[in-house]
């Protein structure tokens, strides 16, 4: 029980700084659009992409490292889960 929450957290750590940034950016580019009346749906195709390439440079190694931590301490207790 206490994995399935762990990998739950651990879900949501990783994912939240790149869902927030590509929330963030559609925001900002529906309320320019909502301002300038253009409505072109690709416009903020290539911001969010952007934004997301970003977040994966500067926070890549750490949801790496969180990952990895997480996947060692599964396998470390795997023999107490079997016996």
């Amino acid at each position: 029980m206490t994995l399935g929450q762990q990998a739950l957290v651990l879900t949501i750590m990783v994912s939240a700084p790149a869902l927030l940034v590509a929330l963030g950016i559609g925001l900002i580019i529906s309320i320019f659009q909502a301002a300038t009346q253009i409505n072109e749906m690709t416009l903020s195709f290539i911001p969010k992409l952007l934004g997301l390439v970003l977040v994966m440079l500067l926070l890549g190694p750490w949801m790496l490292g969180l990952m990895v931590d997480y996947i060692h301490r599964l396998y470390t207790s795997i023999p107490a889960m079997v016996g």
